[in-house]
Formats: C-alpha cells, sequence, structure tokens
C-alpha cells in the first residue's frame, strides 16, 4: 500500500478537502454560503493533509489563536475539521496528523492546543483533557423572572449585528481578561463564528439578535446575543448564544430582557459557566434550572515548561512535579516549579530536576488543572496522579486556582 505522507493542503484541494469533511460527518452537500463559510475558514487555518499519493485521506486544520490564560494570553493552535476517510481508519492517520501539528505548534512557538470534541474516548490519548465545563440554562418564561437584586435600570437597545463587533467588542475583551480558557476575536472570528446570518446547526434559528445596556454615547456595560426559533404551535424559544455583563444588576437586566419577550415559552442558555451568577440571584431555582453540563474546550500542553511559565499563579509555590509524556518526550521529565511575587499574583519559573518529585502528572492530567478549572487534590484522590509529599496536591492547586473559573463558547 502506498505511505501516507503529511503535508499542508493547498488553496487548490479546499474543495477536496471539504468533500472529505463532510463524508466524515454525514453531511448532506452543504448549501453554498456554509460551504463558502467553510472554506473562507479554511484558508485561515495552518491545514494538514493526510496525502495517499494524490489522494487526501485525512484532514487537520488549526487556528492560530490567542488563548486568555491567568493574568495573560498565549498563542494557541485551534484544532477543528479533523476528518479520516472511512476507508483509512485505525491506520494511523490521526496519529499521523497530530504528531505533524504538534511539530508546527513548537516551530510556531504555541505552548497549547485546543479543541471541542466529536468523540470524547478519541483525544485522551493524544495528551488532551477538558479545561473548562459549562452548563446549560433552561427557563421557564410562562412567569415574570424571579430575581433577589434589583436590575439595572439603564435602557436597552438593539444593535446591527454587522455593527455590534465594534460596539460589543470592548465588552467581550473586558471579560476574558477575567477568565481563562477564552479566544481573542478579531473581524473575520466575529463574523464566521459569531454572527454568521444562518446557524448551521440549526435552520429553523433566526439571524443573530444583539441587544446592548446602557446610556447612548456610552460604551455598553453588558450586551445579549441571541437567536430565536418557533415550533409548529407558535411556542418560541430564545436560544441565548452569549451574555455579558459588568456588574450583576447588569446581568438580571438581561435575563430579565430575555424571558420577558413575547410569545416566548423558554430560553435556553446553551454553554453557560459554573459559576454564573444568575444561578445564585434566581429567586426560583424550579423556573431557572441547569439541564446539562459537560466538558468544554479540551486543552493540550505542547510545551509544559512555557505553559506553565505563561500563567499568573495565585500563590507562592516550590514544587518538583514529574510529568509524563509518551507523545512528546520533550516534555517527559521532572521540573522544579518556584514562583516570586509579580503584580497580580506570582510568575513561575520552571527548572528541569534531578530531585525526587512531590507530584506525578500525566501530560493529559496537567493539562486539565492548567487554567484553573480542576484541581489537582481531586485528580490525585481519583487516582489520575500521584501525590509523594503530603499536602503538595493542596499547594500546586492554590497556586492554580483563579478568582472566576475558566470559560469559553467559542466553538470551532
Amino acid at each position: 500500500m502506498t505511505v501516507v505522507e503529511f503535508r499542508t493542503i493547498p488553496e487548490a484541494h479546499l474543495d477536496r478537502a471539504l468533500d472529505l469533511h463532510y463524508l466524515v460527518f454525514l453531511d448532506k452537500d452543504c448549501e453554498d454560503g456554509t460551504r463558502k463559510r467553510h472554506r473562507e475558514i479554511l484558508t485561515h487555518c495552518d491545514r494538514i493533509g493526510a496525502y495517499q499519493g494524490d489522494r487526501l485521506v485525512g484532514l487537520l486544520a488549526a487556528h492560530p489563536l490567542s488563548l486568555s490564560v491567568p493574568g495573560g494570553e498565549l498563542p494557541c493552535a485551534g484544532v477543528t475539521f479533523v476528518s479520516v476517510a472511512p476507508t483509512h481508519r485505525r491506520r494511523g492517520v490521526l496519529t499521523g496528523m497530530i504528531t505533524e501539528l504538534y511539530r508546527r505548534c513548537a516551530a510556531a512557538g504555541q505552548p497549547l492546543a485546543a479543541l471541542w470534541v466529536s468523540e470524547a474516548a478519541i483525544y485522551g490519548r493524544f495528551g488532551f483533557e477538558p479545561a473548562t465545563h459549562s452548563y446549560t440554562v433552561t427557563i421557564d418564561t410562562d412567569r415574570p423572572l424571579g430575581l433577589r437584586i434589583a436590575p439595572d435600570g439603564r435602557p436597552l437597545r438593539l444593535v446591527d449585528p454587522e455593527e455590534a463587533p465594534e460596539v460589543i467588542g470592548a465588552s467581550h475583551a473586558a471579560a476574558r481578561a477575567g477568565r481563562a480558557g477564552r479566544v481573542a476575536r478579531d473581524g473575520f472570528w466575529w463574523r464566521t463564528h459569531i454572527l454568521p446570518e444562518e446557524n448551521e446547526e440549526d435552520e429553523d434559528h433566526s439571524a443573530p439578535r444583539v441587544v446592548v445596556i446602557g446610556d447612548e454615547g456610552e460604551d455598553p456595560a453588558g450586551y445579549v446575543l441571541y437567536r430565536t426559533a418557533s415550533d409548529s404551535e407558535g411556542r418560541g424559544t430564545v436560544h441565548l448564544q452569549e451574555l455579558e455583563a459588568d456588574s450583576p444588576a447588569v446581568a438580571a437586566a438581561l435575563w430579565e430582557y430575555v424571558t420577558s419577550i413575547d410569545l416566548v415559552d423558554r430560553v435556553r442558555a446553551w454553554g453557560r459557566p459554573p459559576d454564573d451568577p444568575l444561578l445564585r440571584f434566581a429567586a426560583d431555582r424550579d423556573q431557572v434550572r441547569v439541564t446539562q453540563e459537560f466538558p468544554a474546550l479540551w486543552l493540550r500542553l505542547v510545551d509544559v515548561p512555557g505553559a506553565l511559565a505563561g500563567r499568573l499563579w495565585s500563590a507562592p509555590v516550590d514544587l518538583v512535579v514529574r510529568v509524563t509524556d509518551t507523545l512528546l518526550p520533550e516534555n517527559d521529565g521532572r521540573y522544579r516549579l518556584t514562583t516570586e511575587p509579580a503584580p497580580g499574583g506570582h510568575r513561575m519559573t520552571v527548572t528541569p530536576t534531578g530531585r525526587a518529585p512531590d507530584l506525578t502528572f500525566g501530560a493529559a492530567e496537567l493539562a486539565g488543572c492548567y487554567l484553573g478549572g480542576s484541581d489537582p487534590a481531586g485528580q490525585v484522590r481519583a487516582g489520575l496522579a500521584a501525590e509523594h509529599t503530603p499536602g503538595a496536591a493542596r499547594l500546586l492547586g492554590d497556586a492554580l486556582r483563579t478568582e472566576l473559573l475558566p470559560h469559553t463558547t467559542d466553538e470551532f
């Protein structure tokens, strides 16, 4: 059999790449608008193809993202469009593409890679682990939303989706500065991933609606982005995509707005953070229900020392951590983690060492803790990490902890 080679997919092969993707994901031939958008997205990605001769049998694309981490942000490869021809499964095609991805991440100075999974069982063996978790919240609107706090009384106004990035971009940037795991957005990202005219996941959804709160001429204090849909009986649903607010009162006003829209029986908010203030200031938790919890962004530490040194830490620490990484042997080893005070927290120095370790982590388990969304002590209790020095996991957990849980809704 002809050897499979891994190389860049040229733009001349983009339609072949999309045909492969639609075949793998059992999609019908997409409408011209959706295919055009997918094609544009791929032109902005690093594209790895698995070729058998001239035949494309595998596709992996990676967005050049900037991901918020505690105290800053780091370059990150946002993995997407992963597809292996059904005729070439279990032949090492996916492993080869991910190996090539990691090589390119190292060359590009990207210490992180991230993805959303279609099948959770696949990516753990490549060192990925869920680093953020999300809730789906459902609100019945057959009665007014009960609130334990007074909503902000400033006016609300609709914003044209084409103008929305300029109007709400600063609000989103401020929100992501306070939460790890969020993607920096440029005009291309707003247009193709956040505000496309059609929702390709559900053709019955309306175009995006954007409402901001605040006095005219001032920067918005918050915004809500949603779509609507109605069934054959005229029952309406608000599908809330994003809600950002600079205070609990602003958040309360935006929730009050979406739950009071005429002809709407239900608000379904997919992808809310587990520490969403709504879950505390809602007066009736029978009305505001968490109906789903799921792992969201999966993270891979491609460069363990670079990733650890690239975030801010919440408490001083001096520990030796043994990292095991069979796919990236350059990560495998013992590291002494020491911190020194810095504005807003502590900066870390990562030094290879021969000292006995205080903790042992696999690369995936360390990635799950990296943004502050998972406690190392919990990993130890689950048998996924080993504590050799009593109390070491608690000390590392204190240093990793963040004020807000990591969270993202930017699917890619």
